[in-house]
């Protein structure tokens, strides 16, 4: 095996070679990786071919591709918008999460290998999202109240910086995995007074290491994991979370991830129009 397929809702992602290693990240269903080398036969480390991520992986949690099935599913696949909803088999049924892809998906169906999958539930292609700020809040919204798991990526468990992932991914802004490789990219927001919904919030631990990020909403609201996945208020010195009656991370910098909608030509702005109707009833 040189390829491999993310075939269950989700797989761990670990630091070494052992289940009671930690937890790095995760691959959601559809997801792919390369295999860069063998451990034994319980393990392989992959490089993840969404951020390029690198970490160990059970090697009964993979489903072997050929290289050009690899090359294939990259470029065709559909996102899944539910936050849950079963894909089925001829015998079987398996619960995928919001952010798992569907590769070679027509609308009804797709097939890994000699499986055939069927999909009823809400999906989008990649290529019909209007990227923008309104689709990463509405992505962001839907994992309200997740509760938070260390590395985790999906609804059923997410990080800070992985919920901002998948919901940026999605929205069609690929970006690595850790908050301190995230905070890399965009243009700086100079003031917290001057933060627009969708830019996003970084944050330091006590060593002043980045090490949490959240996705600014109207209002000086903030969408983050903490505990779960909750909306606080922000202000330039961090997070206050009300219950607390505290802060509860203290502010380093806001990121502009998203590029601003640049003024094109009219049938352009007609077309990113009429596709922003359509996307609209899928939330």
């Amino acid at each position: 095996m040189t390829h491999g397929i993310c075939p269950l809702s989700t797989v761990a992602i670990r630091n070494t070679t052992s289940h009671k290693s930690e937890m790095i990240s995760q691959l959601l269903f559809g997801e792919l990786v390369e295999i860069l080398e063998r451990k034994g036969r319980q393990w392989v480390k992959v490089r993840c071919a969404h951020d390029n991520l690198v970490g160990w992986v059970a090697t009964n949690q993979l489903e072997a591709i050929t290289p050009n099935e690899f090359a294939q599913y990259q470029e065709q696949f559909a996102f899944v918008l539910d936050v849950f909803q079963a894909l089925s088999t001829a015998d079987t049924f398996l619960p995928l999460t919001l952010g798992a892809r569907l590769p070679n998906f027509d609308g009804l169906r797709f097939f890994v290998g000699e499986k055939t999958f069927n999909y009823s539930g809400q999906a989008v292609f990649p290529q019909d999202i209007v990227q923008g700020p309104e689709i990463i809040q509405k992505i962001a919204r839907r994992f309200l109240n997740v509760p938070f798991l260390w590395g985790g990526r999906s609804t059923l468990g997410v990080d800070g910086p992985g919920l901002v992932q998948v919901v940026f991914g999605i929205a069609g802004y690929p970006l690595p995995r850790e908050a301190f490789e995230q905070v890399e990219r965009g243009e700086n927001v100079d003031f917290a007074e001057q933060s627009q919904p969708a830019d996003v919030a970084f944050f330091e631990n006590q060593k002043g290491r980045i090490s949490h990020a959240g996705i600014m909403l109207p209002e000086g609201k903030i969408i983050h994991a903490y505990g779960k996945v909750r909306i606080d208020k922000l202000d330039h010195y961090g997070i206050f979370n009300k219950e607390k009656g505290g802060y509860t991370h203290k502010l380093r910098i806001i990121k502009r991830l998203w590029e601003p909608l640049q003024v094109s030509p009219q049938k352009e702005l007609e077309k990113a129009t009429e596709q922003l109707n359509q996307q609209i009833p899928l939330f």
